[in-house]
């Protein structure tokens, strides 16, 4: 299968087919409203309005999987990141994105580009917090937590995958490179 053949859950119970997005740069994306990093809403937002006219789509899965760290209702959600952030991109359905419950589009997403590792200023505490969790995290390719970015070329291919604590600099390096 390829990034086209999935889809994700809309908030009104309908499904959005990533064959809509074919032919765009996409960044997927497993969000939280009440993490440290949902500020990079703010990253996003100014990405999607820098891109979005030459090809960009980001595909936003409000996750609560994480610390319980999105707590509402996807109305909720969705005026929280309007009104904090002004983001412009749609929310899909709050979703699971590892264990059984998971969407089968982030399955696939994992299974193409495996956790590598945290950076950045925030990387020791990632690590210490997660060997709690699981004492064997960095030899799978589960999602570690919010805003785990996966970019996706104008072909569907998988191209690169950034965890919440690599640099939004970063993430627009590899952004502006596909568009």
């Amino acid at each position: 299968m390829s990034f086209y053949d999935y889809t994700v859950p809309a908030p009104d119970g309908s499904e959005v087919s990533m064959k809509d997005y074919e032919g765009k740069v996409v960044i997927v994306v497993n969000t939280a409203t009440g993490c440290g990093f949902t500020p990079h809403y703010k990253d996003l937002e100014a990405l999607y309005e820098q891109y979005h006219d030459q090809g960009l789509e980001i595909v936003d899965v409000p996750c609560n999987q994480f610390a319980g760290q999105t707590p509402g209702t996807d109305d909720e959600i969705h005026q929280f990141c309007q009104l904090k952030y002004n983001t412009q991109f749609p929310q899909m359905k709050k979703s699971d994105v590892n264990g059984e419950n998971a969407l089968p589009l982030f399955t696939y997403l994992k299974s193409q580009q495996g956790f590598k590792g945290f950076h950045g200023l925030a990387a020791v505490a990632m690590n210490v917090m997660l060997k709690k969790i699981d004492p064997d995290y960095k030899n799978n390719p589960d999602i570690k937590w919010n805003f785990t970015k996966f970019i996706v070329d104008r072909k569907g291919e998988v191209v690169a995958r950034f965890e919440p604590t690599d640099g939004m600099k970063d993430v627009a390096k590899c952004v502006a490179g596909l568009i």
